[in-house]
Formats: C-alpha cells, structure tokens, sequence
C-alpha cells in the first residue's frame, strides 16, 4: 500500500499536515467510507498511537493527495485551481 497525504484547513488559518498508509485497497467501498466519514461530527484520524478529533465546524476544508479513486460520484472531477 502506497502513502496518502492529507492537509486539514481550520478556519482559523492553520493546518496540519499528515501522511499515512492507504486505508483500503477495496476500491468500491472508499466513496461509501468518504460519505459515512462526513455524516459524523468530527474528523477523526489515529495519529502516532493517539486519538485526534477534529470537529468540522473548525476546518474550513481538507485537502487529500492522491485523490481516492473512485471518488464519489457527485465530485467534479478535472479541475484546476485558477487565480
């Protein structure tokens, strides 16, 4: 299994910056892990043997790379940030 990186955004400005080990290798099953992830209160992400909870009214948003494939379907893919 390959790496994953992921920078959280708060809304205060800040972020963090973590890298870990792809979670699954079941591809039809990460769109389905992406939504039930969302219908919780928290982020949350086993960080160095400890529990991290990150409530998402604090993060502004969350950036993965590489993006899971597949992703969900109602994602708009190909886009390129433009200034």
């Amino acid at each position: 299994m390959s790496d994953r990186r992921m920078t959280i955004h708060f809304v205060d400005g800040t972020r963090l910056s973590l890298m870990f080990p792809q979670q699954t290798s079941d591809a039809s099953s990460i769109a389905s892990r992406i939504q039930d992830a969302l219908k919780g209160q928290y982020l949350m992400v086993e960080v160095d043997g400890s529990l991290m909870l990150f409530p998402f009214t604090n993060i502004k948003y969350v950036q993965t790379h590489p993006a899971p494939s597949p992703v969900p379907a109602n994602v708009i893919q190909g886009a390129k940030l433009v200034d």
